[in-house]
């Protein structure tokens, strides 16, 4: 079994969790996420605790019984919360702007890229150089700033492209010049 899997996940107050054939069904204050899940896992709702339990003792089973755990307690954090990652741009002459469902980067090419946003995240601009990226499904939230982030990586010797910004890059000292 695993130990994740174990671990009930609390329901917090205006959040409703329901089950039906194989779908689960999370509804809160930001809104409302579905997800479909595998017979080898059983869910059942009790009092404010979701508990996932497997169905026989395959290794199939022991491998969905950690996942669908975490993705529930993702589901009740995203729609009572909700998920958010900030990217930074460095680079001189890098922008970034909003306008409508455009998000719109300068980067260092000979165009202007237009990035359209999903509706089922909201991007947000903290001066010219940080993006924010916020949304009520954790998967959805981190893609987008995949997407973005793979527009212009960050390179290890300026530092200059998008990056996430808790990560931290390894700079490499560039030529030395003397032979």
């Amino acid at each position: 079994m695993s130990r994740i899997g174990k671990l009930p996940v609390r329901i917090p107050q205006g959040v409703k969790v329901g089950t039906t054939d194989n779908l689960i069904t999370v509804e809160g204050p930001k809104g409302k996420l579905t997800q479909d899940y595998k017979p080898e896992v059983s869910i059942e709702v009790k009092e404010n605790k979701v508990i996932v339990g497997v169905t026989n003792d395959s290794k199939k089973a022991n491998a969905y019984h950690g996942l669908y755990r975490q993705l529930i307690n993702n589901m009740i954090t995203g729609v009572s919360t909700g998920f958010t990652r900030s990217l930074l741009v460095n680079g001189v002459g890098y922008r970034v702007e909003v306008k409508g469902d455009i998000l719109f980067l300068n980067l260092g090419y000979s165009t202007q890229i237009e990035y359209y946003i999903n509706k089922d995240v909201t991007i947000s601009c903290e001066g010219t150089n940080k993006i924010i990226v916020a949304g009520i499904d954790k998967q959805k939230v981190g893609q987008a700033c995949a997407e973005i982030r793979s527009l212009r990586p960050p390179e290890p010797y300026k530092g200059k492209g998008i990056k996430y910004e808790e990560e931290t890059l390894r700079r490499k000292i560039g030529k030395s010049g003397i032979k």
